[in-house]
């Protein structure tokens, strides 16, 4: 984390010291200290496939954890610095949905997960990518607020995982936990992949309807 002596000692005439961050040569080039954590993020991604790949689902829970930590962390630093860049807000969402596919894909094939909620996982995501991509090729509005079933479908897949590795590597109890997270992961994938291609139709329509 940023420290004010650090800040301070960064400062340029003239520059306040909390907005000194955004003065560095990285930063110039879109490489300021939350779009650093962030990108440590995606790296934190290769690092956990080896891991379950390799049956270490303590380490992996852990970095896991630590790749949610920076998630919070850069926002944070982001807003609380001023250091948002159109760099960050592209880079933000490629990490999670990154960590996120990846993690349940290899879950997948090392037969921890079932391979029916993998697909579902995946494919949502490359719904809502698709639609991303379809909307920016028109003169449709390209800001977009999450959908609150997106926010409530991200929470459980993540607890899911937490729960799974947890499970795994830290010999947590597993009942009909497991279970219940893995239908509840199913129901919120698929009403937000369906609230997504409502919300893309609509865009379209009034898109169309405006030339």
């Amino acid at each position: 984390m940023v420290q004010r002596e650090d800040l301070q000692d960064a400062a340029v005439p003239g520059i306040p010291a909390a907005a000194a961050i955004r003065y560095s040569p990285l930063a110039r080039v879109g490489l300021n200290l939350p779009n650093l954590i962030t990108l440590g993020r995606l790296l934190a991604v290769p690092l956990a496939v080896w891991l379950i790949l390799d049956g270490r689902y303590a380490l992996a829970f852990w970095v896991f954890v630590g790749a949610g930590i920076s998630d919070a962390l850069d926002g944070y630093v982001a807003k609380r610095f001023d250091s948002r860049t159109r760099l960050g807000a592209l880079l933000d969402p490629v990490a999670d949905k990154a960590l996120l596919a990846g993690v349940y894909v290899t879950l997948g094939v090392a037969g921890q997960l079932p391979n029916w909620l993998v697909i579902l996982v995946v494919f949502r995501d490359l719904l809502i990518i698709g639609g991303f991509v379809l909307i920016q090729s028109t003169a449709a509005p390209k800001q977009f607020d999450p959908l609150y079933i997106s926010k409530l479908n991200t929470l459980v897949q993540i607890t899911l995982i937490c729960f799974v590795l947890a499970r795994l590597g830290l010999g947590a109890a597993d009942g009909p936990a497991t279970e219940f997270l893995v239908a509840l992961a199913a129901l919120t994938t698929v009403l937000s992949g369906l609230s997504y291609l409502v919300r893309w139709a609509r865009i379209l329509a009034r898109s169309e309807q405006a030339w």
